[in-house]
């Protein structure tokens, strides 16, 4: 997996201890096309530190092109901002 830690446009939903569930993002590359991805499984949910900010890694899995593609999506709590981390 290649890392890109690239701020994405998120639609989640989030329990009621505030915790998030990704369910599709938009990722805009430098020209005007815009890919949307929904987020067919969550593998693994953790949470760290990184220099005093708290995130949460989220490893997902979807269906893209008929093939099977792993990444990781990263949640900023302090700044409710959403990252593409890894693809």
């Amino acid at each position: 997996m290649k890392l890109l830690m690239q701020p994405i446009e998120m639609i989640a939903w989030f329990t009621q201890e505030g915790i998030p569930n990704p369910l599709r993002y938009k990722l805009t590359s430098d020209g005007t096309a815009s890919i949307v991805v929904k987020v067919d499984r969550i593998v693994t949910r953790s949470e760290e530190k990184i220099a005093g900010n708290r995130m949460i890694l989220f490893r997902c899995q979807s269906e893209m092109n008929g093939l099977l593609k792993l990444y990781e999506l990263k949640y900023e709590l302090n700044t409710c901002k959403w990252y593409l981390y890894k693809a």
